[in-house]
């Protein structure tokens, strides 16, 4: 493991929720389309003194991709803007699913600093009980430097040169199947399918749906294992549009897996029309 897991419990955040250096971050995200919108659902309840990262906002909005990661410049300036500096301690949370906490977890990691994952989100704070509150906050604005590590991130093209190379195991993070191809992908247009020689683990065979905890490490190794993939050989998460991707990737970087990369454009870039080849059935 990591000399710190990223991950800290409900009761940890309640005890420092008040702490000056510390700052909360809720980073709920959905696919398009789909209501109540995230910040709405923010707005609605979110933990107190939460700011709301938006990971459409802060991207790459030259890219016609969806959220594929800014500039160091822009991520700078729009962390900064949310109150977070170099030096804050930094929880992140979503709605308890999964779905994008680990995603702004790994931009952040990406861009040059260790923050925390609420393990349970949101739903495992408010079964507990605990204090919620609406409306919008105001973050004063803060200095964050930024420097962008590549290593973390996989474009496209390092993707098509693995297919011969297979220098790095691909990992899809989607339901298994959208990876054989047997449904329809939920963006209009693409392919169904996965890349060639990728394997299936679908993100929420990682987590506990009950209690929206992150299952325990041995759990986390025999997912991996059942899966056909060797923790210890380069590895490279994919899913949908590279969100759920980090949910592996949290799950490998907490296993000691050193400098697991993520593919940003995942399957709506590789997925596209006139995109790279395209398998379907098992792996």
């Amino acid at each position: 493991m990591p000399a710190t897991d990223p991950l800290v419990s409900t009761d940890w955040l309640a005890e420092h929720l008040n702490d000056p250096n510390v700052r909360v971050v809720d980073a709920t995200f959905k696919m398009p389309g789909v209501l109540p919108l995230p910040k709405d659902d923010y707005l609605a309840s979110h933990i107190p003194g939460a700011v709301f990262f938006d990971v459409d906002a802060v991207s790459d909005h030259a890219n016609p991709l969806p959220h594929m990661f800014p500039s160091a410049e822009q991520f700078g300036r729009d962390v900064g803007a949310l109150g977070i500096g170099n030096d804050d301690t930094v929880v992140v949370y979503d709605s308890g699913g999964w779905v994008a906490a680990p995603r702004v977890w790994w931009m952040f990691l990406s861009f040059g600093k260790e923050v925390r994952i609420l393990n349970g989100g949101l739903k495992k704070w408010v079964a507990e009980g605990r204090k919620v509150e609406k409306g919008e906050g105001t973050p004063k604005p803060a200095s964050f430097k930024a420097a962008f590590d590549a290593r973390r991130v996989r474009s496209v093209q390092q993707l098509v040169a693995n297919l011969s190379s297979r220098a790095e195991q691909v990992i899809d993070a989607r339901a298994n199947e959208r990876y054989q191809g047997k449904v329809a992908e939920p963006r209009p247009g693409l392919r169904s399918g996965h890349i060639p020689g990728s394997l299936s683990l679908p993100y929420n065979r990682l987590f506990d749906a009950a209690t929206g905890t992150m299952k325990p490490l041995d759990d986390l190794r025999s997912a991996f294992s059942g899966a056909g993939v060797k923790l210890d050989a380069p590895i490279v998460t994919s899913c949908g549009s590279g969100v759920s991707a980090a949910v592996l990737t949290l799950a490998l970087y907490r296993l000691g897996v050193e400098n697991p990369a993520l593919y940003d454009g995942s399957w709506t870039e590789w997925g596209a029309a006139d995109g790279p080849p395209v398998a379907t059935g098992p792996a």
